[in-house]
């Protein structure tokens, strides 16, 4: 009896409940998606003219950045990268963006606090730092450091690189990825064309991070163009037209542990 009034008493509550609300016409992304990060309306055109020479989506894919994550940028310039990343690791995750006092003097100031000021960079903190002493008091806590076009600036500013890599070993987690990306110089070049051509030498560069304790784990060719002669510049103020088209080795380095 009891059974069969409860019933009744359900089945009344079912018939005089309000109408079921419609479910919303718009689609929900709720998968971590690099391409729709790239694609998001709110971009500049500055910097969307940048992707074709950069393919942005393929690089936060290939170094594996997911929403959470703690990034760090070496010479982050006036922010091009650091807002893609910060787009990326989301309200959880972080980005610490280093520039020299010296570079943010010649150029990279006026870019930069223009970048931090817009709501969707308040993941990204600024780190006013010389290149060899980059992320002070970070020890085992970043998830990736990014080197992106510039290793090669290292040279002719006289950056103390085997300090600079030990100290992105340091802020970086076991297991913890430095990706470095920039224009190739030929192949045996060392560092004689690091100012001229701005171009750093593959191997040279990966001996040494490798010589910081680095394992190269991985590599891409998203970035190679087999067809560059490797004999012009590639600083974006003298490249021109050419620009986004240098040959760009891609590499994936690793904190063991």
């Amino acid at each position: 009896m009891h059974h069969a009034i409860l019933a009744l008493v359900l089945a009344g509550c079912a018939h005089n409940a309000p109408p079921a609300v419609p479910a919303p016409t718009t689609v929900m992304v709720t998968a971590y998606d690099p391409a729709a990060i790239v694609a998001a309306t709110d971009r500049t055109d500055a910097d969307r003219a940048l992707d074709e020479g950069r393919d942005p989506a393929e690089m936060l894919r290939f170094y594996g950045v997911v929403p959470g994550m703690r990034i760090g940028e070496m010479f982050a310039g006036g922010g091009y990268s650091a807002e893609l990343f910060a787009r990326a690791v989301g309200p959880a995750g972080a980005v610490y963006g280093v520039n020299s006092p010296e570079m943010l003097e010649r150029f990279a100031e006026g870019p930069w606090a223009e970048r931090l000021a817009k709501p969707v960079n308040a993941n990204v903190h600024r780190i006013d730092a010389p290149f060899d002493a980059p992320f002070p008091g970070m020890n085992d806590e970043l998830d990736v450091v990014f080197s992106i076009l510039v290793y090669h600036d290292f040279f002719w500013q006289e950056v103390d690189r085997a300090a600079m890599n030990r100290a992105i070993f340091t802020a970086l987690k076991p297991g913890g990825v430095y990706a470095v990306i920039d224009h190739s110089a030929a192949e045996g070049s060392g560092d004689a064309h690091v100012q001229t051509l701005h171009r750093g030498d593959e191997a040279l560069i990966r001996a040494e991070i490798e010589a910081a304790g680095f394992e190269l784990v991985d590599t891409s060719d998203f970035l190679r163009n087999p067809d560059d002669t490797r004999d012009w510049s590639a600083s974006p103020r003298a490249a021109g037209e050419r620009r986004g088209t240098s040959d760009r080795f891609a590499l994936k380095f690793r904190k063991p542990g």
